[in-house]
């Protein structure tokens, strides 16, 4: 019989084990919030359950994750620090519970999107990383539902453990994104430089003034339907294989 034959995976010991191996792998972001979200429902045996992440050019915290699927709102619900219940724990670190008629509560936020917010019972609690929030796990129950003490330190227990898995895995997410704006930064300045460049070539080889090298080069791209940058290179292709042509330049 195997350790994980004797313990319990909904048990603090099989949560435990679950988490530690989480944390030493090498899954994706998604992947981790998926097991976040598997873990906080098996924990609290919730109706509903939300990971909200710190976006870090903004400051927000963005719904990421959802235990009932949502493509049309992950990445687009927001919140600020310290607006509502989810941005109280975030800037408090502390978990808030309650148990009955939740969003009536005075800092709660409603989402008209999110038919979770109509439950009764709501537990927030923080994921943390180096003593500050990267997220905040949101379970719903649908019913009264009375957050044990255990509860709620099993779930915080999750958040404090998962919350540098998540983090390095937003930083590299970050990293990705960074890299990509410098890469269309990079290609959006060679474009500009070879429609220079090509606008050029227009005025000089037919007399125009620069504006209507320009209105020649859009009509011509929208009417071939190619982007500004092949028909730049294009010309610019062109203005080569006639210099080499010319006499005195093969």
């Amino acid at each position: 019989m195997t350790i994980s034959e004797v313990i319990d995976p909904a048990s603090d010991a099989g949560i435990l084990r679950r988490v530690s191996r989480i944390v030493s792998s090498e899954l994706s972001l998604d992947e981790m919030l998926g097991d976040v979200l598997g873990l906080t429902a098996q924990a609290t045996g919730c109706d509903a359950c939300l990971v909200f992440l710190v976006e870090e050019s903004t400051g927000e915290f963005v719904l990421r994750g959802s235990l009932v699927p949502r493509p049309e709102q992950l990445g687009h619900l927001r919140i600020k620090m310290g607006e509502g219940i989810t941005g109280m724990v975030a800037e408090s670190l502390e978990p808030v519970a309650l148990s009955s008629n939740a969003s009536s509560h005075p800092h709660f936020k409603i989402f008209p999107s999110l038919i979770e917010d109509t439950y009764e019972a709501f537990l927030s609690v923080p994921l943390v990383n180096r003593g500050r929030a990267i997220g905040v796990i949101n379970i719903h129950h649908r019913e009264e539902h009375e957050h044990s003490r255990d509860e709620i330190e099993t779930v915080a227990f999750i958040g404090e453990q998962m919350g540098s898995a998540i983090a390095k895995s937003l930083l590299e997410e970050e990293n990705a994104r960074l890299a990509a704006e410098t890469e269309e930064m990079k290609r959006q300045l060679e474009t500009r430089k070879a429609v220079e460049r090509a606008k050029g070539i227009l005025q000089r080889r037919e007399n125009l003034t620069e504006e209507e090298a320009y209105l020649r080069m859009r009509n011509e791209s929208r009417r071939l339907r190619r982007p500004m940058r092949e028909l730049a290179d294009a010309i610019i292709l062109a203005e080569e294989l006639s210099r080499k042509r010319e006499p005195g330049l093969s």
